[in-house]
């Protein structure tokens, strides 16, 4: 499996910005999905965003498409999301995530990624 660590989340007001990165250890992972989740409380992880190996392709929900952006770099190890106009309905405590070996981007599933970060708390404040 590999380690990954997340950082960058932190409190700030509506609209304002955060990127997030998550740097991966332990294997190589530029040939696995990666994705971002979150969890606010009371409610069960969901979904973000998701970013194939390459990069090439990206998979939003819909409630941040045209906000955020997941991008990688595989030569850094590392995965970002980059949230603008954030909403406090954003709240929550953000989990990177690497896929099983051959799962494609669009697989959203939780129970599909194996690797997880400890999470970086995202607050947005009205």
């Amino acid at each position: 499996q590999v380690q990954l660590v997340e950082s960058g989340g932190g409190l700030v007001q509506a609209g304002d910005s955060l990127r997030l990165s998550c740097v991966a250890s332990g294997r190589t992972f530029s040939s696995n999905t990666m994705g971002w989740f979150r969890q606010a409380p009371g409610k069960e992880r969901e979904f973000v965003a998701t970013i194939s190996g390459s990069g090439s392709s990206a998979v939003y929900t819909p409630s941040v498409q045209g906000r955020f952006t997941i991008s990688r770099s595989n030569a850094k190890n590392t995965v970002y999301l980059q949230m603008n106009s954030l909403k406090p309905e954003d709240t929550a405590v953000y989990y990177c995530a690497a896929a099983r070996t051959g799962i494609p981007s669009y697989r959203t599933n939780p129970g599909l990624y194996e690797s997880w970060g400890q999470g970086t708390q995202v607050t947005v404040s009205s």
